[in-house]
């Protein structure tokens, strides 16, 4: 619940479910529309959890049941010039990168709007989650005017296709999650109560796998994503491959199997 002194600003909370560390958008008097503050903190907390071995699987939500995320708030842009411009999205894309590229699977768990910023930084989740009354979109063509950053564009392209994408932006509209699920954006949808719980489960589930080939699969994607020719991607992924194959899990993998037993991961 935000309190008197955060409640303009905002803040990005940090809880931990065993492995699984959430990240929640808070601002909920203002649908969780991000501020500079959190944006500042979303980006402190994805390099602490890229550097935590101990944290196998990364959340994001929204605080409230109304929305994931509104945007951006539109306040901060008063007496924007187009440096400044220039300068924001180059700031949001460099933390939706972060987010995209971090070292461990992301799930977004939305429950209500994610909106502009709000879909920006769901798209680059590995799995999206929502609930049946979600929307999504990036209505700028009809709010404030604005744009994307290039990468931007190609985020929601790669995910949506780069046709529906164009009539979602040209017309502005809003999806629903039943559009979002029917196109290829949602993973799936779960009923509102228990909605945060279920998505818990699914992150649990993930965190109890060989951390190294669930890395070796982020680490895939990332570069089948890229736009790297494909060639020259896969004698560097051969390193990847090494470390898997060498490491004590692996060992372990097949041993367990053997032996007709759980394996224990230990992610070396």
């Amino acid at each position: 619940m935000e309190t008197e002194n955060n409640s303009n600003v905002g803040y990005v909370k940090l809880e931990r479910f065993g492995s699984v560390s959430q990240l929640t958008l808070s601002r909920t008097k203002s649908l969780n529309s991000l501020t500079w503050e959190m944006y500042k903190q979303l980006e402190e907390h994805l390099e602490n959890i890229s550097n935590d071995p101990s944290v196998r699987v990364l959340i994001i939500r929204g605080d409230g049941d109304k929305a994931f995320a509104a945007g951006t708030d539109i306040h901060q842009f008063k007496n924007f010039t187009g440096n400044d411009g220039i300068n924001y999205e180059n700031k949001i894309d460099k933390i939706v990168d972060k987010l995209e590229k971090i070292n461990k699977p992301t799930i977004a768990a939305i429950n209500g709007y994610a909106v502009g910023g709000g879909m920006i930084l769901a798209t680059a989740c590995d799995l999206r989650y929502a609930t049946p009354k979600s929307k999504f979109g990036a209505p700028m063509a009809k709010t404030l005017g604005n744009c994307l950053s290039l990468n931007n564009y190609q985020r929601l392209a790669s995910e949506l296709n780069n046709m529906y994408t164009k009539e979602l932006l040209y017309t502005a509209r809003m999806m629903d999650a039943k559009e979002a699920i029917s196109k290829g954006f949602l993973t799936d949808v779960f009923e509102e109560e228990g909605f945060y719980n279920n998505v818990i489960k699914i992150a649990t589930k993930i965190s109890e796998n060989a951390p190294l080939t669930i890395k070796a699969t982020k680490l895939a994607f990332n570069k089948l994503n890229s736009g790297e020719k494909i060639l020259d991607s896969i004698y560097e992924f051969d390193n990847i491959i090494h470390e898997v194959y060498e490491s004590k899990d692996f060992a372990e993998g097949v041993n367990s199997h053997i032996e007709k037993r759980h394996p224990l991961w230990q992610g070396e």
